[in-house]
């Protein structure tokens, strides 16, 4: 399962992201995302979990758990959602008859 883990104090290590969830079982893998220019963490992170159980347990022992002084937010990570167009097709209705 993958875990989206937020709310991230700037100064959290990937191992002490690791440490943290690895209390619930195995940890596949913990990632912190990172600003592209800068190199530092935007506050924000996934741990993928291979045990779907573990995984669970995780999150209801973690979500609201203060880390450096921030209380960390831990959900299931959900899929992007698809980016539309959105859009109007660039007119604002104008002599569209209803």
């Amino acid at each position: 399962m993958n875990i989206y883990v937020g709310n991230l104090a700037y100064s959290v290590t990937q191992d002490e992201l690791r440490d943290a969830f690895s209390a619930f079982g195995d940890v596949e893998s913990a990632n912190l995302i990172t600003d592209k220019f800068t190199g530092e963490s935007k506050g924000f992170g996934f741990v993928e979990m291979p045990n779907n159980s573990e995984a669970d347990a995780a999150i209801k022992g973690l979500n609201e758990t203060p880390m450096k002084g921030r209380p960390l937010r831990v959900n299931q990570a959900k899929p992007r959602a698809e980016r539309s167009g959105g859009g109007g097709g660039g007119r604002s209705g104008a002599g569209r008859r209803w």
